[in-house]
């Protein structure tokens, strides 16, 4: 009987070399570990970053005695609340121009989510005679200057009647952009395909591939892309300089610029009003980046599995 207990119980496995590896782990992760030194030169760092905002809000709770006189601090010491409704009290329709920043911006956001997730989607999982050709050639148009197509946009959005509206600030984007496709293609291409075989069995086409399975597991990229294209139009100035010539269709950074007109002659722009209409064109990207960092994260370090799972 002890020999049949003896040959029945399992081979006792030497423990030894599985915990070699985990060793191993921990010495590699202590060469990272913070120390009270990587904390405190982090704090010094995020210290001097931040002064520049500080004087910006110090600016913002200005007097309009102090703008005069010029006397500036980069730490408030006056805590004039009202200067942040009295913006919306110059002559410049301050709300107009947030609600056209408002309506810019989310047309291209939504543009450029729609047309790079479907796009992207193509380049990685279509079978098409020259598609790594046509990718490149996308990728190569990453390296054209914008300056160098500017003047023939203009033409062409001219002759199409667009100028002084919102559709050469918001069309374009329907058409997504190299940078974007190429985040989307690439994030697809680590997902299984499996994926989609397994669909085309159960009888789903291309757009209910994409729209059924495809799009939940992108949804990291695609809020990623939201942010980027929210942070681009949500501040350009350029593109509405260019297009819009109506003062009541321009966006805020534009709205900002004209407050400095708003000061009569040989007197000092009304700097505090000019901050307060800078924080409100800083505050919302500060909160889209708060909220949005975890799918920045996914969309950069778990390269699909978050959709996946």
């Amino acid at each position: 009987m002890a020999t049949i207990l003896s040959a029945a119980a399992p081979p006792q496995r030497d423990q030894q070399p599985e915990s070699e590896p985990g060793r191993s782990r921990e010495r590699v992760l202590g060469v990272f570990r913070a120390t009270p030194f990587t904390y405190a030169t982090l704090i010094v760092v995020s210290a001097v970053l931040c002064v520049p905002l500080v004087f910006v809000v110090s600016i913002a709770l200005a007097s309009d005695q102090t703008v005069n006189a010029n006397t500036f601090t980069i730490f408030p010491r006056e805590f004039h609340w009202e200067n942040f409704t009295r913006v919306f009290g110059t002559d410049l329709p301050m709300q107009r121009f947030l609600l056209n920043s408002v309506i810019i911006s989310t047309g291209a956001v939504i543009g450029q989510v729609l047309s790079s997730g479907l796009v992207g989607y193509a380049f990685a999982r279509l079978r098409a005679p020259g598609k790594n050709t046509l990718f490149i050639v996308v990728l190569a148009t990453m390296m054209i200057p914008a300056q160098i197509t500017m003047i023939p946009q203009f033409i062409l959005f001219k002759e199409l009647g667009w100028v002084n509206t919102y559709l050469p600030l918001i069309v374009p984007n329907f058409f997504s952009n190299a940078f974007n496709v190429f985040l989307v293609r690439q994030f697809v291409s680590r997902l299984p395909s499996e994926i989609d075989e397994a669909a085309m069995v159960d009888g789903l086409g291309f757009f209910g591939i994409y729209r059924r399975i495809m799009l939940p597991m992108l949804s990291p990229v695609l809020i990623a892309i939201g942010i980027f294209t929210l942070t681009a139009t949500w501040g350009d100035f350029m593109g509405p300089l260019i297009y819009l010539n109506d003062e009541t269709k321009m966006p805020l950074a534009l709205g900002v610029q004209y407050i400095t007109s708003t000061s009569a002659a040989l007197q000092a722009p009304p700097w505090n009003l000019v901050m307060v209409g800078s924080i409100l064109l800083t505050l919302p990207m500060i909160l889209v980046y708060y909220l949005g960092q975890r799918y920045l994260y996914e969309m950069d370090i778990s390269g699909g599995s978050a959709g996946v799972k």
